[in-house]
């Protein structure tokens, strides 16, 4: 007995589609599910001296204008309570640039959580900045600019590998 015609194109759609699942990624971290509870142990990961480092450069430009650096510039460690966070006020965990403004009118849970004994800074001089001794692993740089009227918030989310990663924001 003969099959139908259509079920060889069935079969190997079937298969296909069962191949690409197996395929499938979740971005490391994985995404954010909702709000995260702030934890000092996600933390533990940032706190030890390593290879890593980054050499930033501010290079941001708005209809034509250049930005420059208004502030230090933060790297906070990716754990799950800062994607959450950094979702809720930049709309990215990849990265933005948005009005100061914006960014400090949006409400984040939890939003008393202290966080900032993991959080490293370092001054931004002529557009460009520096962290060094970092351990590997997901950090988001912050970088407020300005060119003269309100600032702007820019955030990236970057990697570090044991070696020097170059950014450009």
């Amino acid at each position: 007995m003969s099959k139908p015609r259509f079920a060889l194109p069935l079969i190997v759609l079937a298969a296909a589609g069962a191949v690409l699942a197996g395929c499938a990624t979740t971005p490391v971290g994985g995404a954010p599910s909702g709000p995260a509870t702030f934890r000092t142990d996600d933390f533990s990961w940032s706190t030890p001296a390593g290879r890593g480092s980054i050499d930033g450069r501010v290079e941001y430009r708005q209809n034509g204008v250049a930005f420059a650096c208004t502030g230090n510039v933060a790297l906070t460690p990716d754990t799950p309570y800062t994607r959450a966070r950094f979702q809720t006020l930049y709309g990215s965990v990849d990265r933005a640039a948005l009005p100061e403004a914006v960014v400090r009118a949006r409400t984040v849970p939890d939003p008393n959580a202290d966080y900032r004994s993991f959080v490293r800074s370092t001054t931004c001089a002529d557009g460009r900045f520096e962290f060094t001794g970092l351990p590997d692993g997901g950090w988001f740089i912050i970088a407020p600019v300005s060119a003269g009227g309100d600032r702007v918030v820019l955030m990236r989310r970057v990697q570090t590998r044991g070696g020097r990663i170059a950014v450009t924001l």
